[in-house]
């Protein structure tokens, strides 16, 4: 006989990113890093640097004046942010749509936010550019992340190394999703 353990869904709404929410997104994005990213980012620049570093990234993001190639999404509770979503279109040839971001805040985890981005990121994509594929980079030793991904029907398809912000190197994998519309059934599941 088996088990099943059924997901804990947490209410959320999803909405496109203002420049109003820079802060919130900065803030949640650096303590997200914090948590997943030690020992792969130096602990100076996760202990000193990195709300100052999503900031500015943030700002630059979200008050460029044509942002027609990236879609930025949250999920808000109780008006608060909880997550979000950032993508970059045609960012690839090959691999088509870079989903540069993918944040939820910790004690929300597993209760079907992240499923929810990743839902509503194919669904701007779909309308955006329907033919282009969707992709995303997961450090090597982010396991959690790489499970989730696979769960959602992610194909690790190479990988790379690079410069981590504050120094060092990174290793990360490639996640693929030739078609994005696999992830809009997964919304049903949770």
């Amino acid at each position: 006989m088996t088990d099943t353990v059924r997901q804990r869904v947490v209410e959320a709404t999803y909405r496109e990113a203002t420049a109003k929410d820079v802060e919130a997104i900065a803030a949640l994005h650096a303590d997200s890093w914090r948590r997943h990213y030690r020992g792969a980012y130096s602990d100076a620049f996760l202990d000193n640097e990195v709300f100052a570093d999503r900031l500015q990234i943030w700002t630059d993001r979200l008050h460029q004046p044509d942002r027609s190639n990236e879609s930025t999404i949250i999920a808000e509770r109780d008006g608060a942010v909880v997550g979000f979503a950032h993508t970059i279109l045609n960012e690839n040839q090959e691999w088509g749509a870079l989903l540069d971001n993918l944040h939820v805040r910790h004690d929300l985890k597993g209760g079907g936010i992240g499923t929810c981005l990743m839902a509503e990121t194919a669904r701007a994509l779909i309308k955006r550019a329907p033919s282009s594929g969707l992709y995303l980079w997961v450090l090597e030793g982010n396991k959690a992340a790489q499970a989730f991904y696979q769960a959602r029907g992610g194909k690790r398809v190479g990988s790379k190394t690079s410069d981590a912000p504050g120094g060092g190197t990174i290793f990360a994998f490639r996640y693929v999703w030739p078609d994005p519309t696999v992830l809009l059934s997964q919304e049903s599941s949770i």
